[in-house]
């Protein structure tokens, strides 16, 4: 008596996808670049880099931002001027 014997493993699942991207005709990037990961900020690491911003804006771009109504730009300036006095 002869019977058949299989000693491959078995397949694995393959996960459908329910929705398919619309193809693009041709990528002006290389396709690495196209494929960019996304980071999200805590808001704790969003304030320190907003405080790196400020801190590193140019004397004439804190002006700009006093003379548009920026409350921060404006305080900033007061103490620059209490400190050359």
């Amino acid at each position: 008596m002869v019977t058949a014997v299989s000693h491959a493993p078995p397949a694995q699942p393959v996960a459908k996808t329910t929705a398919t991207a619309p193809k693009k005709a041709a990528p002006s990037k290389p396709a690495a670049a196209a494929h960019a990961d996304t980071v999200e900020l805590s808001k704790t690491a969003q304030a320190a880099l907003a405080a790196l911003q400020e801190a590193s804006e140019t004397p004439a771009q804190t002006a700009k931002e006093a003379s548009s109504g920026d409350v921060q730009a404006q305080h900033l300036l007061a103490q620059e001027n209490a400190h050359k006095k």
